[in-house]
């Protein structure tokens, strides 16, 4: 007769001891940024471009090696011949490597400008993932609440019908309208499990690991309107590219001229002055070349700098421009959820709770049906329901709005 408890205290007893052993992350929304800054893989793949541009940086900028040159000389008895031994080194003749170094100083700021876009699109990600968790569990709070009423209702219809005072099929009704929502509750709950497996990834949690999602949806407010474009760091970086590309204008201009040659050179001949004999004879010289550029004048590589340059601009403009109208967006729809809400707790939610409550009233002294009772309470969920889905939106677009202006 005691099996089934002492089974489910063991039971209990296990998942306690399980759930002790694996503590679960606890994450909020507050703190969704700072996990992702430490812990996210592609976060931490992104910041390897910085080094990449720093290896780049170290490489721009350097004269060609030196070259050695020698040279023997002989006639077929090895009575007479020459050696030479020589030492050139090549120096541009305009800014080139200077102009070189930098443009890979750029792009190394371009490249932690790259990572912080980054990590801006993965701290947004994220955050829209919590907010998602947060609505859905408060969702799944109003329903549990409903299913209390609704049981407690059908709890006092079933009384009444055991007394002969009330109908049997109004009971099973009233648990009908109860079962229906514990069903709205499971849809929930594998909603829920669709958004925590869409965070885990983002805060670089591994398979098998738990997470708690704490906290809940704030009030709405409406941020400030102004929008700074240079805030954002997708800008930065396209900024950068255009000073980039300016300098890179700059590099191919400088490139019309190839590299000058100089070097030394030091010759130690024999040779037979008859009838003499031999002489030896040490030479000692400076050589020097100079390329012309006559057929090629790299007016191609020119060409296509300016084009880049100029296209670069016009990316960084429309870049701008998509910033400010995106911030207006999401501003824009702020507002209106703001005031869809307010209009909710102020008229309509207020409204819906007297008539559920009327109802009641009228049903308890026979004077409705139990269908108007449910209809009543089912148009107080439902605008329940559109409270909550109007404040998740709102948090929604304000995520994408902080986003749009660079704050995470």
């Amino acid at each position: 007769m005691h099996t089934f408890p002492i089974f489910a205290l063991i039971a209990l007893l296990t998942a306690n001891a399980r759930l002790m052993a694996e503590p679960s992350l606890v994450i909020t929304l507050a703190g969704v940024a700072e996990r992702v800054r430490a812990q996210n893989p592609d976060l931490a793949a992104a910041r390897l471009r910085i080094d990449e541009a720093v290896g780049r940086e170290k490489q721009a900028g350097l004269l060609k090696n030196p070259e050695l040159e020698n040279s023997l000389e002989n006639n077929a008895d090895f009575r007479e011949g020459k050696l030479e031994i020589g030492f050139s080194q090549r120096f541009p003749v305009t800014d080139r490597l200077g102009l070189e170094k930098g443009i890979s100083v750029t792009q190394i700021k371009a490249a932690e400008a790259e990572v912080r876009e980054v990590e801006r699109q993965l701290v947004a990600g994220a955050k829209t993932s919590v907010i998602r968790v947060l609505a859905i569990r408060q969702r799944r709070e109003l329903l549990r609440n409903q299913i209390a009423l609704a049981s407690e209702f059908s709890e006092k219809l079933s009384v009444a019908s055991q007394k002969g005072e009330g109908s049997a099929l109004d009971a099973a009704t009233a648990r009908l309208e109860a079962a229906s929502i514990s069903a709205q509750i499971r849809q929930l709950d594998a909603e829920e499990s669709a958004a925590v497996g869409e965070l885990k990834p983002l805060l670089g949690m591994h398979a098998g690991e738990s997470i708690s999602v704490g906290g809940t949806l704030a009030p709405p407010a409406v941020p400030s309107g102004d929008v700074n474009p240079a805030l954002r760091p997708d800008f930065q970086a396209a900024m950068l590219e255009v000073d980039a590309a300016s300098q890179g204008v700059d590099l191919q201009q400088a490139l019309r001229y190839d590299d000058v040659e100089a070097g030394l050179f030091a010759a130690a001949e024999r040779s037979e002055d008859a009838p003499n004999g031999y002489d030896n004879e040490g030479i000692f010289g400076f050589r020097f070349r100079i390329p012309l550029p006559l057929w090629n004048k790299n007016e191609g590589a020119i060409e296509e700098a300016q084009a880049t340059h100029e296209r670069r601009k016009l990316e960084a403009t429309a870049l701008a421009r998509n910033i400010r109208l995106e911030a207006e967006s999401d501003r824009s729809q702020m507002t209106e959820w703001a005031k869809l809400i307010r209009e909710l707790d102020e008229t309509l939610l207020p409204l819906a709770e007297e008539q559920s409550k009327a109802a009641d009233e009228a049903y308890s002294q026979s004077q409705t049906d139990i269908q108007t009772v449910f209809r009543s309470r089912e148009k107080s969920l439902q605008l329940a329901a559109t409270r909550l889905d109007a404040l998740r939106e709102f948090h929604l677009a304000r995520v994408r709005h902080e986003a749009a202006l660079g704050n995470h």
